[in-house]
């Protein structure tokens, strides 16, 4: 296994964001359109890949939010991958990466269908707070913060 770490230009970081995308469309339904137009990633600066017999398996992103809290973005891990620690890996190292750049507070935003990321979330110390930004009032959407 390796974790490296990039920017969104990285082609398989872009292959599994097209994954990623397709299982989206169909948790968030009528929704998607809505969550889509705030998930682009041609321009995240701090992406993380992980490759499992150099074949990437999972990804992982953030960006700033505001001041010293970052937002983390595009968790994905295949399907088949999935029950490994893959993903609590790149969490860490997401939140590993934005410490080292001076970072103090994660926020996240997950939709309430997607029962193993909320689940991995508060596994990690995430605790649910009031939806933030384009998400208030989004019945769908559930906000986590965590300081790091």
């Amino acid at each position: 296994m390796q974790l490296i770490r990039t920017t969104s230009d990285n082609p398989d970081y872009q292959k599994l964001v097209v994954l990623l995308d397709a299982v989206l469309k169909v948790l968030d339904g009528e929704e998607h359109d809505f969550y889509a137009q705030y998930n682009k990633s041609d321009t995240i600066k701090n992406v993380i890949v992980f490759y499992e017999d150099n074949h990437p398996v999972g990804c992982g992103a953030f960006k700033l939010y505001e001041n010293k809290t970052i937002e983390i973005k595009r968790m994905f891990v295949l399907p088949e991958q999935r029950g490994k620690g893959i993903a609590h890996q790149i969490l860490n190292e997401l939140e590993k990466w934005a410490r080292e750049l001076g970072y103090s507070d994660c926020i996240l935003e997950t939709g309430n269908k997607q029962v193993e990321a909320i689940g991995l979330y508060q596994n990690t110390g995430y605790t649910i707070i009031p939806n933030y930004g384009q998400y208030q009032g989004v019945a769908n959407s559930i906000c986590m913060k965590k300081s790091i």
